[in-house]
């Protein structure tokens, strides 16, 4: 059978991105992807660790005349996030990622392409799959990096000695990364209680947005699912009951579609308004999301909304969590905290609002965001649960590794790089904090809307960036 990639250079990165597409590995459903690594290591006479949180270690001994080189670690992880367009039948839980060729990008079959991170899988597969000069190798691939960061936060730094670490999961050629937004996870709940009904009931839905990642694209003002719907219902309030709402499926992608089933008892009157939000919203994201459309199906069979006093704290709570960018730097062009309301869920019990706050000053979550968070939720009426912080990576004044990527871009390419910091969380901060001396820096080739159906990668910049990282690892001696 052919291959989809065959033939595109580098071509044993593009290889190896391949046969990982073809595994299922959404976050928390590793273990296949963790296996094969596993194995493949092995199987290849490398040194190979799997803990049991599934992350995998693979070492390589230095390349003759590297032996006294300080040890380098490549990073990434393993896991993607999960996303379809609506009416894709995709199992993420069995079916292959559907790779395609466009315009000299990559893409996957109207789902997320897992690009972020598989690119990084691959190439440090490649890397160890060759006769490249380098030093010390050490390679960590992690799990739930996309839903908490699990895997780096349960590594155990004593399986290390490398003084450098070059993380991969960046996502823009010609950028190192050398620091990150830290973040946290913030949850409302809200008991239900419902009533009985005979009128008839209607699915609301919000569609047809772009969505993307709740870090690298917080500020480009995309519209919010669960926000719209939230607005909306606000405005049917006086003529319709709500049974239930749901929107989004990660925290840390901006939601792209959500719907509440509600009853009503003016069905003209509710047409009227959604024909009305249909014009506002397709003005306010002409530019962001003009295939924005608000829509009204009618439902089949008997619905108990919920009592109205549930119906509207539910509808505030929406409305007054904050989200988008919430504060940005005065020095430089970088966003300092932001907030994603993600996910909203119905069950027996409950209606969940699940928030994805990220900030690159600690305190501006943990002494401001989160205490004011929990104070809306004391006066709406709600739970509020807080989970645990994971920290970002500060700025270094110094760094030898970032000095040597520096040089080799400026004598590869002939022009400066850029650095700086990114408002999207990695990994590095975790691993510094249990590394001691770690050096890091980030990089990785040009890819374009992760954590949607839309994500790309650009074939040359993988090329590009798989030579850059051969030419970094020589340099390191």
């Amino acid at each position: 059978m052919s291959r989809v990639l065959e033939g595109l250079k580098p071509e044993k990165v593009f290889y190896y991105f391949e046969e990982i597409s073809k595994i299922p590995r959404c976050s928390g459903n590793e273990k296949q992807i963790s296996d094969y690594l596993y194995h493949l290591a092995k199987t290849k006479g490398w040194e190979a660790i799997q803990d049991e949180h599934l992350n995998v270690i693979i070492k390589k001994p230095a390349s003759q005349g590297y032996e006294n080189a300080p040890t380098v670690m490549l990073q990434g992880h393993m896991d993607m996030v999960c996303e379809k367009n609506e009416g894709v039948e995709h199992d993420f839980e069995k079916d292959p990622i559907a790779l395609r060729i466009k315009d000299g990008h990559i893409y996957a079959d109207h789902t997320t392409l897992g690009a972020d991170n598989g690119i990084a899988v691959a190439y440090a597969l490649s890397v160890l799959d060759s006769d490249l000069e380098h030093p010390s190798l050490e390679v960590l691939i992690t799990t739930d990096e996309e839903k908490g960061m699990t895997g780096a936060s349960n590594i155990d730094g004593g399986l290390f000695k490398s003084k450098y670490l070059l993380n991969l999961d960046s996502e823009e050629e010609g950028v190192f990364t050398s620091g990150c937004a830290g973040g946290s996870e913030i949850d409302f709940k809200i008991s239900v209680k419902f009533q009985s009904s005979k009128e008839k009931a209607f699915r609301l839905s919000v569609k047809g947005l772009s969505g993307g990642h709740s870090g690298t694209d917080i500020h480009k003002e995309k519209g919010n699912a669960n926000k719209i719907l939230g607005r909306i219902l606000y405005d049917l309030m006086d003529s319709v009951d709500l049974a239930s709402i749901d929107g989004g499926s990660k925290t840390n992608a901006i939601p792209r579609e959500a719907n509440a089933v509600i009853t009503t008892r003016n069905l003209d009157k509710a047409t009227e308004k959604i024909d009305k939000w249909n014009e506002i919203l397709k003005n306010e994201l002409s530019f962001t999301d003009p295939s924005i459309t608000v829509t009204l199906t009618e439902l089949n069979k008997e619905i108990f909304p919920l009592e109205k006093e549930v119906f509207k704290k539910t509808v505030a709570l929406i409305n007054l969590i904050p989200v988008g960018v919430l504060s940005r730097s005065t020095v430089i062009d970088l966003i300092i905290s932001s907030n994603n309301l993600g996910v909203i869920t119905t069950d027996e019990k409950y209606i969940t609002l699940f928030n994805h706050p990220r900030s690159s000053v600690e305190s501006l979550l943990t002494e401001g965001f989160i205490p004011a968070m929990k104070q809306l939720g004391s006066v709406i009426g709600a739970e509020c649960e807080e989970g645990s912080y994971y920290p970002g990576w500060a700025y270094a004044k110094e760094s030898a590794v970032r000095d040597i990527c520096i040089e080799a871009y400026r004598d590869m390419f002939k022009k400066e790089p850029v650095v700086g910091a990114i408002h999207a969380g990695l990994e590095c901060g975790l691993l510094m904090g249990k590394i001691p001396g770690l050096d890091a820096i980030s990089m990785g080739p040009d890819a374009y809307d992760a954590h949607s159906p839309n994500e790309h990668v650009r074939i040359s910049s993988v090329e590009n960036v798989y030579n850059l990282l051969c030419e970094i690892l020589k340099r390191i001696k």
